[in-house]
Parts: C-alpha cells; sequence; structure tokens
C-alpha cells in the first residue's frame, strides 16, 4: 500500500513539473496595459545607416542589428503609442523584451517575453516594475537610476540597454 501511495505522489509530482508556463502574448500584454486598445498593427523597420548610428548614440548600447519589429497601437480614434521588440544576448543565450511607450515617450511597460537563460536567471516583476512609467529624461543606467540584482546582473544590464534602445528607436524613427 505504502508503495503504491509513493508511486501515484511521484507520478503527480513528475507530472507537475512539466506542465509549460506559457507567456502571453503580445496582444494581451499591450491590452493590459493599455486602456481602449482597438487596433495593434505589428509591423517590421530596417534602419538606415544613419538611423542605425544615430540609434546606437542615443542609447549608449551596442546596437547589432537594423532589423525590428514594433506595434502601433491604436483607439477607434487615435494613435495610443508604440511597443517595440529587442532581442538581446544575456549571457549565451537570448532574452527577449517588449518594451511600450505612450505618445508622450514615456515608457509604460516592459515584458519578458522570451528568456533563454536558466529562471534563476529572470529579473522579478518587482525588479522589472522599476522600468515602469519612466519619461524620456531617465537615463535607464544599471547601477545609478536602476538598482542591479545579486546574481543576475547581466541580465538587468541587457534589458536596461534594451530599453534605452527601445527609446532610442521610438525618438528617432516612430516619433
Amino acid at each position: 500500500m505504502k508503495k503504491i501511495f509513493l508511486i501515484l505522489l511521484l507520478g503527480i509530482l513528475l507530472s507537475q513539473g512539466s506542465v509549460a508556463k506559457t507567456k502571453p502574448s503580445v496582444d494581451d500584454v499591450i491590452k493590459s496595459s493599455f486602456t481602449g486598445v482597438n487596433t495593434i498593427d505589428p509591423k517590421q523597420i530596417i534602419l538606415t545607416k544613419k538611423q542605425f548610428s544615430q540609434v546606437q548614440s542615443s542609447a549608449k548600447a551596442a546596437v547589432r542589428t537594423k532589423i525590428y519589429r514594433y506595434y502601433d497601437i491604436k483607439s477607434k480614434t487615435k494613435r495610443l503609442g508604440y511597443a517595440v521588440l529587442i532581442a538581446r544576448k544575456v549571457r549565451g543565450k537570448k532574452a527577449t523584451v517588449l518594451y511600450a511607450f505612450d505618445n508622450c515617450g514615456t515608457l509604460k511597460f516592459t515584458e519578458i517575453m522570451a528568456f533563454g537563460e536558466p529562471p534563476e536567471y529572470i529579473p522579478s516583476k518587482t525588479w522589472m516594475s522599476q522600468l515602469q512609467n519612466k519619461n524620456s529624461s531617465t537615463k535607464l543606467t544599471v547601477g545609478k537610476d536602476i538598482p542591479t540584482i545579486s546574481g543576475s546582473t547581466l541580465s538587468a544590464r541587457s534589458i536596461t540597454e534594451g530599453a534605452r534602445v527601445a527609446r532610442a528607436i521610438y525618438e528617432m524613427v516612430l516619433k
């Protein structure tokens, strides 16, 4: 009887560990952060050489690609803002983060959409919330404006550099 109970318990524990956690879709994340969203138009941009230089200079971060996916967020009557997907290498694998801006250039939110590194390196919701509602004059520098994360410094640096790149794309190209 004890063996059957242990086997059942082990089976339950193993089956729960294999349940995949799904991330919300881009549409779900945007709709939960902007009110009155009617359409979210996915678009792609290829930066010119001049735009690439301007973005890299403004962001004060290495920019490794000229191709970006962004989303034009609209209500029925007006544009509400833009969201930019940035994929950056953290250690050996990429993290893809969605950065959304309102019409004033305020960084409304950041959401990790994909994270290839081990889960212990994912920044907490509390840390991620520090990037919410940052106006365009905030420098977004890890260790100065944004605290580091013990054990996840590279993740914190990658996400904040991505925020600066996304803001530069918004300011230089989309606005």
